[in-house]
């Protein structure tokens, strides 16, 4: 018997659902969306949406696994580890071409949808529940490209650029939820673009080539100390101010769904206790957790989020009220209380964490693939075929 994640009330909320977006980002309207109108011209007409959302997404985990593989540690980018042989160069033109591909694929899915006649709410759930576990992946591959010595960051401050940019798409979503419109925040292209940019100028020059520093007064300015305050202004500087203004206009011309202010705040809830949470275990680790396992704890952090934003995503579309509460969440509060307070279990901390990691990632996989089959029954629609119409 198949499990079914979605109450009947959602389902049929998903049949009157209509899709409202606004895309003002520059970038994207006179850069991107004109070369993504002339790449879905080339592409077949049997090629099915949401085999493209999936294509691009594997591509992403494709260049997590290598640069797992070349730097689980982010020691790589560092002359003072002799330990640590530097990501090849062949990588980081790999990598590339697999976010170029990516973002790519991810542009050109809706136009694909639209121009075979295939749209539906799958298409768009789909899509934006990988991108919420894609969230993570970016700012995790830059980390590799100045690494966390000579001259890198910590991994906690890289942990932090990680929840900011996790918190400008739970927050877009949350808007949604409270406007009912989709503001596609101006960061997102940016930051493709500009990922791909870097990591070919890192082919091409090598990871000393963001070894440079300069002083401005008595404050010597380095490349992560660049990126920290690029994130940081375009995510909370410019992307949640402009969130939290559309939601004061909503409510102030009432085009929203007017709910009150406990209403409102619901959808945030699991989000805040999962950032308590693991920010408390990053802090009180009786193993100092977080520098000897970055990679895996910014993984395990990254997939409850995206667990909780596509919990969010299927309320917002389908018009029910969101959860205020995630079941993931109770592992990890187990584990953290357990790993922080437990002395005798000091020594276990690693494996507490991978034993966490590998639980809600198998929970999340069993979520997504069990809300998709049951969307794609209801609907009637084939997940990565498109059927031909009867005549």
């Amino acid at each position: 018997m198949a499990i079914k994640y979605m109450s009947a009330e959602q389902l049929e909320g998903f049949d009157v659902y209509k899709y409202s977006c606004v895309d003002t980002s520059p970038l994207s309207k006179y850069v991107m969306h004109p070369f993504w109108n002339l790449t879905v011209k080339i592409l077949p007409h049997w090629l099915a949406p949401n085999l493209m959302t999936f294509t691009g997404f594997l591509l992403l985990v494709v260049n997590f696994v290598v640069l797992s593989y070349y730097d689980f540690h982010f020691f790589a980018s560092s002359d003072y580890n002799p330990d640590y042989l530097p990501v090849p160069g062949w990588v980081w033109l790999f990598c590339a071409f697999t976010n170029f591909f990516a973002h790519t694929l991810d542009g050109c899915d809706g136009k694909q949808a639209r121009r075979t006649q295939s749209s539906s709410p799958l298409g768009e759930l789909f899509d934006h529940g990988v991108d919420s576990w894609a969230t993570s992946f970016l700012p995790i591959a830059l980390y590799s490209v100045y690494g966390r010595a000579d001259g890198g960051m910590i991994p906690l401050r890289t942990y932090f650029i990680i929840w900011s940019v996790q918190i400008v798409f739970i927050a877009s979503h949350w808007e949604k939820y409270i406007t009912k419109v989709l503001f596609l925040p101006w960061g997102y292209d940016i930051s493709q673009v500009a990922m791909t940019v870097v990591y070919v100028i890192t082919f091409a020059k090598g990871y000393e080539f963001w070894k440079f520093s300069f002083h401005i007064g008595p404050v010597e300015v380095t490349v992560p100390g660049i990126v920290e305050v690029g994130v940081y202004t375009f995510s909370i500087g410019l992307s949640l101010s402009q969130t939290l203004w559309n939601i004061y206009k909503a409510y102030r011309d009432q085009t929203g769904k007017m709910l009150s202010f406990y209403e409102a705040m619901i959808p945030l809830l699991p989000v805040t206790m999962l950032l308590i949470f693991s920010t408390m275990w990053a802090f009180l680790s009786p193993t100092n957790i977080m520098e000897l396992q970055p990679r895996t704890f910014f993984f395990f952090t990254g997939t409850v989020f995206s667990n909780i934003t596509c919990r969010l995503i299927v309320a917002q579309m389908a018009g029910t009220r969101a959860e205020m509460w995630n079941w993931l969440l109770v592992p990890v509060m187990v584990t953290v209380t357990t790993v922080v307070f437990v002395p005798s279990l000091y020594d276990w901390e690693t494996y507490m964490l991978y034993a966490l990691t590998a639980a809600v990632t198998l929970c999340h996989l069993h979520y997504g693939v069990f809300v998709v089959r049951q969307m794609a029954q209801h609907l009637g629609i084939s997940v990565f075929t498109i059927r031909k119409k009867e005549d």
